[in-house]
């Protein structure tokens, strides 16, 4: 339900309406924005900063903020004029690199930096791909969310689709193995979405257990392995017949049932 709080406050109707429903130009510009090459790009709109079409972002509006370049400015007047946030259901995604320490222990920083853009790259694309927008990079990790403004009802299915497209992205298909080793998790459920921050800090994000469970599950995940909540892959339409079991997460104080994509030669694909 919505609520009838002024513009600004926790449960913003004007939110509600932007991440549930969204603008349909909007919509159609940001499938356009995501086919033109080159990155890096509005971690909203998928409008590209650099490249041939980066001319034509900036005629629009749309070149990367003063106050915050991982937005373009278009997106970054919209949450500053319009702080606030609403509590929605929405899918998440998060995947990292497996055994990145002793990744990196194995090879020069400049090595282990140019895989990092290689997988920033990947990840980028797999999400823009399936409609979903960046929360942001840490370290080794990418956290998306893929809200029904910009995919419709069908982000349990975007999400995973997103997880399982960076996973071959990242070569876990090949017979060789991955260039490098991810694992991911997506649940979907309740999350506050909107701008945090004040200033040149405002930014958007997603909080709640939803978040915390997608966070927890990747960390769980072993390489190649995509862990989906049972209520993601329910709405995501897989195999109701696909073998479940429960996982104790840390700080979470009941099992969390979760169904295991496994993508790579040896496994097939879902098990």
């Amino acid at each position: 339900m919505v609520s009838d709080e002024r513009p600004g406050t926790q449960n913003d109707p004007y939110w509600y309406d932007f991440l549930t429903k969204g603008d349909a130009t909007e919509r159609r510009l940001r499938r356009i924005f995501r086919h033109i090459p080159y990155g890096p790009r509005c971690k909203l709109c998928a409008a590209p900063f650099n490249g041939p079409g980066a001319p034509i972002m900036r005629v629009l509006g749309s070149r990367p903020s003063d106050k915050n370049p991982n937005v373009c400015t278009r997106c970054f007047t919209y949450l500053a004029d319009h702080h606030g946030g609403a509590e929605i259901e929405a899918s998440m995604m998060f995947a990292d690199i497996r055994g990145s320490t002793s990744l990196a222990e194995r090879m020069s920083t400049a090595e282990f930096h140019a895989i990092l853009d290689r997988f920033y790259v990947a990840a980028t694309k797999a999400v823009f791909d399936n409609d979903g927008s960046l929360d942001k990079f840490v370290g080794d990790e990418v956290v998306a969310f893929f809200f029904p403004n910009f995919v419709g009802q069908d982000h349990a299915a975007a999400a995973i689709s997103a997880a399982t497209d960076l996973l071959r992205a990242t070569g876990h298909e090949e017979a060789g193995g991955p260039w490098v080793p991810v694992g991911a998790g997506v649940a979907t459920g309740i999350v506050w979405a909107g701008a945090v921050g004040t200033g040149a800090q405002t930014d958007i994000t997603a909080i709640g257990d939803t978040v915390n469970t997608t966070a927890r599950l990747a960390s769980a995940a072993k390489a190649g392995e995509v862990l989906v909540t049972t209520e993601a892959a329910r709405q995501a339409g897989l195999d109701p017949h696909l073998e479940t079991r429960t996982l104790d997460l840390k700080g979470k104080a009941a099992g969390t049932e979760v169904v295991t994509l496994n993508i790579g030669p040896q496994a097939g694909a879902i098990s």
